[in-house]
């Protein structure tokens, strides 16, 4: 394979791979590796050299933020002023009660930019989050659209018709 071009067969493998179920042993990589016949060192590199290549970002964990007790969560949506958009967004993303902060277009009829995901344990509790961060940035205009029902909490699977 080609550096910035493509994607290997060995690599989609890895990449399907990632997106399953995380072992909770003292050497995962080891265990995912053997699932696919290789060593844990070459595992490693090669997502060493996926990251490198810019084909793959991250590799997290999913919260199900309801089965921890998070019963209150809401999208935070923000009106930031572009040119303090990387600063606000970055002191936002770094609370801990925050799991995705993003940047939007505005919308005609809708000026919010800044959307972030807070979980709570109450409706109050998330309240107090945003104002906690409105303080932080000096960010004041905001709306709270709280769940009202989940529809699915799944990542985007790669590679899968194979």
């Amino acid at each position: 394979m080609t550096e910035g071009t493509g994607i290997s067969e060995l690599d989609k493998k890895i990449v399907r791979l990632l997106q399953g179920e995380f072992p909770l042993v003292s050497e995962p990589y080891k265990v995912l590796a053997a699932e696919i016949g290789i060593s844990e060192e070459e595992l490693l590199a090669r997502v060493t050299a996926l990251r490198e290549e810019k084909k793959i970002r991250k590799i997290g964990a999913v919260l199900r933020h309801r089965e921890v007790g998070f019963t209150s969560n809401c999208l935070c949506v923000w009106d930031v002023p572009d040119e303090c958009m990387d600063e606000t967004a970055a002191r936002m993303a770094e609370h801990p009660r925050v799991s995705h902060c993003y940047e939007r277009n505005r919308a005609t009829g809708w000026h919010y930019n800044l959307y972030t995901m807070i979980h709570g344990y109450s409706r109050e509790e998330c309240e107090a989050i945003a104002a906690e961060l409105s303080t932080a940035t000096g960010i004041a205009d905001r709306r709270m659209l709280y769940t009202k029902k989940e529809w699915k909490k799944t990542a985007m699977r790669y590679f899968t018709e194979e």
